[in-house]
């Protein structure tokens, strides 16, 4: 796979995968990346060996999709990553909680969406969503969090079927455990690592739900993020790239 001379735009992209995705198509030949996270201290800290326009926002904003505007005209490629994790029974999570994750996790990857078709339109390209295996498999405790990922599943269909006359192919990936920092934010994990160790943590949870017994490294996502950008999966869209090490058989 090659992305010489392309352009991509890519959210969530300080940290964990969006960075990682990053890294791997500058390594690839990317021309130019548009990238913007909500942390910008992180955001501009990022470093990489193509040309970068980092714009700190937050993707709810449609400001800040207006000021992307020109300059993710002519993209070629999108990744819609960005997110928040949050976990609470449905019966005791409050509204402010549910209406937190669900702006950032749909509200926000609708407008990014709705950015990079535009960008898009009468030329083509290919644009993949970060969901999670959690959007197709229920588990008590992560009702907003695996709705907003099972909502944003049917989002990318709907935009496959929608931008196909324009040759743009809209796909997404449902990762399941990766060792990412979103898991920070979980407390249960949080709790068990600071007991035993965040690398004990992962390996324990990782033992116990994933038939493969290990999660996934940013970067082994970020590759398969590339296939599904690439001209190498010209004839896919509208599909879900499930990769949880069997955690939902």
């Amino acid at each position: 796979m090659t992305f010489k001379d392309r352009v991509a735009l890519i959210t969530g992209a300080a940290s964990g995968i969006g960075l990682a995705t990053a890294r791997h198509l500058a390594a690839e030949g990317a021309a130019r990346l548009v990238l913007t996270d909500a942390d910008a201290g992180a955001l501009a800290r990022v470093e990489l060996d193509c040309t970068l326009d980092l714009v700190p926002g937050d993707v709810r904003d449609e400001a800040l999709w207006e000021e992307l505007a020109p300059r993710i005209a002519g993209i070629d490629h999108a990744v819609i990553n960005a997110g928040v994790a949050g976990a609470g029974v449905i019966a005791e999570l409050a509204f402010a909680e549910w209406r937190r994750i669900l702006s950032v996790n749909l509200d926000g990857a609708f407008l990014t969406m709705r950015a990079a078709m535009q960008a898009m339109l009468g030329r083509g390209g290919s644009i993949v969503a970060v969901a999670s295996a959690a959007g197709l498999k229920a588990e008590p405790g992560v009702c907003a969090y695996g709705a907003s990922k099972a909502a944003l599943i049917q989002l990318v269909r709907v935009a496959a079927k929608e931008g196909a006359a324009d040759r743009i192919r809209v796909n997404a990936i449902a990762p399941g455990g990766v060792e990412t920092p979103v898991w920070d934010a979980v407390p249960m994990f949080a709790d068990r690592a600071r007991e035993i160790g965040r690398d004990a943590a992962f390996a324990e949870l990782a033992a116990m739900a994933t038939p493969l017994g290990r999660y996934a490294g940013a970067d082994e996502i970020a590759a398969q993020i590339a296939f599904l950008l690439s001209d190498a999966a010209a004839t896919i869209t509208g599909s879900v790239l499930t990769s949880d090490g069997g955690y939902t058989l």
